[in-house]
Protein backbone atom coordinates (compact mmCIF):
# COMPACT_ATOMS: atom_id res chain seq x y z
CA UNK A 1 0.00 0.00 0.00
CA UNK A 2 1.11 3.53 -0.80
CA UNK A 3 -0.08 6.67 0.99
CA UNK A 4 0.42 10.05 -0.64
CA UNK A 5 -0.09 13.23 1.37
CA UNK A 6 -1.02 16.66 0.06
CA UNK A 7 2.06 18.81 -0.42
CA UNK A 8 2.86 21.15 2.47
CA UNK A 9 2.67 24.06 2.58
CA UNK A 10 0.04 24.61 -0.09
CA UNK A 11 -0.06 27.31 -1.40
CA UNK A 12 3.72 27.66 -1.19
CA UNK A 13 6.60 30.03 -1.90
CA UNK A 14 9.47 29.31 -2.42
CA UNK A 15 9.39 25.55 -1.75
CA UNK A 16 7.08 22.72 -0.76
CA UNK A 17 7.42 19.13 0.50
CA UNK A 18 5.77 16.06 -0.99
CA UNK A 19 5.45 13.22 1.52
CA UNK A 20 4.63 9.57 0.90
CA UNK A 21 4.61 6.30 2.84
CA UNK A 22 5.54 2.89 1.41
CA UNK A 23 4.75 -0.51 2.90
CA UNK A 24 7.28 -2.23 0.62
CA UNK A 25 10.25 -1.25 -1.52
CA UNK A 26 8.95 0.43 -4.69
CA UNK A 27 10.17 2.29 -7.74
CA UNK A 28 8.81 5.83 -7.26
CA UNK A 29 8.40 8.46 -9.95
CA UNK A 30 7.16 11.97 -9.16
CA UNK A 31 6.68 14.36 -12.07
CA UNK A 32 5.36 17.92 -11.99
CA UNK A 33 3.19 19.31 -14.81
CA UNK A 34 1.60 22.66 -15.57
CA UNK A 35 -2.15 22.86 -16.22
CA UNK A 36 -1.58 22.44 -19.96
CA UNK A 37 0.02 19.05 -19.33
CA UNK A 38 3.57 20.18 -20.10
CA UNK A 39 6.20 18.39 -18.01
CA UNK A 40 7.95 20.90 -15.77
CA UNK A 41 10.16 18.76 -13.56
CA UNK A 42 10.93 15.08 -13.08
CA UNK A 43 11.40 15.31 -9.33
CA UNK A 44 12.32 11.69 -8.55
CA UNK A 45 12.72 8.41 -10.39
CA UNK A 46 14.29 6.03 -7.92
CA UNK A 47 13.73 3.01 -5.68
CA UNK A 48 12.62 3.81 -2.13
CA UNK A 49 12.58 1.52 0.89
CA UNK A 50 9.73 0.84 3.31
CA UNK A 51 8.76 3.84 5.45
CA UNK A 52 8.01 7.56 5.21
CA UNK A 53 9.76 9.77 2.67
CA UNK A 54 9.69 13.49 1.90
CA UNK A 55 10.86 15.23 -1.26
CA UNK A 56 11.21 19.01 -1.65
CA UNK A 57 10.47 21.02 -4.78
CA UNK A 58 11.96 24.48 -5.00
CA UNK A 59 9.74 25.73 -7.87
CA UNK A 60 12.33 25.14 -10.59
CA UNK A 61 12.04 23.28 -13.88
CA UNK A 62 14.32 20.54 -15.26
CA UNK A 63 16.74 23.25 -16.50
CA UNK A 64 17.00 24.79 -13.01
CA UNK A 65 15.02 27.89 -13.99
CA UNK A 66 12.36 29.32 -11.65
CA UNK A 67 8.78 28.63 -12.74
CA UNK A 68 5.98 31.18 -12.70
CA UNK A 69 3.25 31.41 -10.11
CA UNK A 70 0.22 29.23 -10.74
CA UNK A 71 -1.37 25.84 -10.28
CA UNK A 72 0.73 22.73 -10.87
CA UNK A 73 -0.13 19.04 -10.90
CA UNK A 74 2.15 16.40 -9.44
CA UNK A 75 1.81 12.79 -10.55
CA UNK A 76 3.07 10.07 -8.23
CA UNK A 77 3.69 6.52 -9.44
CA UNK A 78 4.83 3.82 -7.05
CA UNK A 79 4.69 0.29 -8.40
CA UNK A 80 1.11 -0.28 -9.61
CA UNK A 81 -0.18 2.76 -7.69
CA UNK A 82 -0.71 6.11 -9.43
CA UNK A 83 -2.36 9.40 -8.36
CA UNK A 84 -2.29 13.12 -9.11
CA UNK A 85 -2.69 16.13 -6.83
CA UNK A 86 -2.78 19.91 -7.31
CA UNK A 87 -0.51 22.48 -5.70
CA UNK A 88 -0.36 26.27 -5.91
CA UNK A 89 2.78 28.39 -6.21
CA UNK A 90 2.33 32.01 -5.08
CA UNK A 91 4.88 34.74 -5.71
Amino acid sequence: MVKIYQNYPNPFNPSTSLKFDLQRREMVNITIYDLLGNRIKNLVNNHYSIGSHSISWHARNDKGQPVSAGVYIYKVQAGEFQTTKKMILLK
